[in-house]
């Protein structure tokens, strides 16, 4: 059994995507002429084993957000629940927070995605890769160059094992070309 947790944020958050999410919450913003976490529930859905997406945040679940859940869960013929938070609790505040109902059923393995990461979503292949491994946790990176890296956080990794030695958000230095 597996289980996918998308972070949608909230109304405070998505800065960057101003003025236009005043009119669309960022997770509704089309990407592709689709809702951009439609994409990630869509790579969520195409992982066999795949049996719940639980998307947190704190956005008011208003007639648009509640709309696209249902449709969403017809389309992808699986449950995709909102787990409202009752303020902002950033990343490991929602998992925290919400850690029963993501451990329910006790899953194999959960993803964590985040809504506003635009990707190819290799699930399949990290969950192959974390079978393999058998390391507690498998984290998905990408390469960016020095200049673009100061803007997103940083991951030093051993090179021999690709373990994660360090994170840095966002530095005001050099740390690495993994983001």
């Amino acid at each position: 059994m597996l289980k996918a947790v998308i972070l949608i944020g909230g109304p405070q958050k998505g800065t960057r995507f101003r003025p236009l999410s005043f009119e669309v919450p960022k997770p509704l913003f089309p990407v592709a002429g689709v809702p951009m976490i439609q994409h990630h529930i869509e790579a969520c859905a195409q992982v066999p084993g795949m049996q719940e997406i639980l998307l947190i945040g704190f956005y008011q679940p208003d007639e648009p957000l509640t709309q696209f859940l249902e449709a969403a869960q017809q389309e992808f013929n699986l449950p995709v629940r909102y787990l409202q938070e009752f303020a902002p609790l950033g990343t490991g505040g929602g998992l925290y927070h919400f850690r029963d109902q993501i451990l329910a059923g006790s899953p194999e393995a959960f993803f964590v995605l985040n809504a506003d990461v635009c990707s190819d979503f290799p699930l399949s292949a990290m969950l192959e890769a974390h079978r393999r491994q058998r390391h507690p946790f498998l984290l998905l990176g990408t390469t960016a160059n020095r200049t673009q890296s100061l803007n997103y956080g940083c991951i030093v990794e051993n090179p021999q094992t690709h373990e994660v030695l360090h994170y840095v958000e966002k530095p005001s230095t050099f740390i690495s070309d993994i983001i």
